[in-house]
């Protein structure tokens, strides 16, 4: 098979998951999701992605249609009816047949109008696809990223630390990177610090340290940067969370990306122009090989 789509329950193949034009996150992104991947076809970090989750669902005052528990049997539920997926072309060796899991939840279909009292019905959806993570080859070369025009989200103008289906910033971010040839887009806040990438967060290595913006500057706390972190620490790198300017990111030694799908991406083009050495450096190659192991070690515990 190629995607399976449960939606409240119900195993659809994507053609008959039909989601209503009244739903609240069609017409306005009033939605909460989080993506999930495997390893050796087991979920990783399900517990870390659940919980934030809940969380995001908190800060937007969003009732989740399932419970937790309820959540991980529909995940399993979803991920034994997709059965096994080919491996993609050029895949990285494990990414081979590995799973994409979405989970969304909005606050359903109603009346027209903002005042999310006219929401009814919840929706609950999760989505089995095959995993797309980079080429092979990235994680060999490095990937391009870009400092684009599009400003990060004030943290007091919206909530930029719940995961939610409002995304048009980060969608003309990926648009403007993509016209520059880059791979990712970079965003500044307002005040001209770095914040995190369209759909990744960010590290730099500098006179040995390793360094990432503060969650305080109103990035979502990524589960692999919290795992990347911990690793770092645990491998006694000093890991520090800094404020960034884009200044900083172009002198760094290396510089890297992270997230569920790409893992420990290193980056070698920034703004066009070689960073560091112009080559994968050796804090991203420890780093992500302890990633790995970690990644492995967890699949296999399972």
């Amino acid at each position: 098979m190629t995607t399976v789509v449960n939606l409240n329950g119900r195993l659809l193949p994507p053609e008959q998951a039909l989601v209503s034009v009244f739903d609240r996150g069609f017409l306005y992104g009033d939605s909460v999701y989080e993506v999930v991947r495997t390893y050796r076809g087991r979920p990783f970090e399900l517990d870390r992605h659940l919980a934030r989750l809940e969380r995001s669902a908190g800060r937007l005052a969003l009732e989740l249609p399932w419970s937790l528990a309820r959540s991980k049997t529909e995940i399993e539920r979803t991920l034994e009816a997709a059965g096994e997926f080919p491996s993609e072309p050029e895949a990285a060796p494990w990414n081979e047949g590995e799973k994409s899991i979405r989970v969304i939840a909005t606050r359903g279909a109603g009346e027209l109008g903002l005042d999310p009292a006219l929401a009814v019905d919840p929706l609950a959806m999760v989505m089995v696809t095959p995993l797309k993570g980079p080429p092979a080859s990235k994680y060999r070369t490095g990937a391009a990223c870009r400092i684009v025009g599009i400003r990060h989200d004030a943290p007091e103008a919206v909530d930029t630390t719940a995961k939610t289906g409002a995304h048009l910033a980060n969608v003309l971010a990926v648009s403007e990177a993509r016209r520059w040839g880059a791979d990712e887009a970079l965003l500044l806040d307002r005040d001209g610090l770095v914040t995190e990438g369209a759909s990744s967060n960010v590290f730099a290595v500098r006179q040995g340290r390793l360094e990432t913006p503060p969650l305080a500057v109103g990035i979502l706390e990524g589960v692999t940067r919290g795992v990347a972190m911990a690793l770092a620490r645990g491998a006694g790198l000093d890991v520090r969370e800094v404020p960034l300017r884009s200044a900083d990111l172009a002198l760094a030694e290396e510089l890297f990306i992270t997230s569920t799908a790409r893992e420990i991406l290193p980056v070698t083009n920034l703004d066009g122009r070689p960073l560091g050495s112009g080559q994968v450096g050796p804090v991203t190659t420890r780093l992500h090989a302890l990633f790995r192991e970690h990644a492995d070690r967890a699949a296999q515990a399972r």
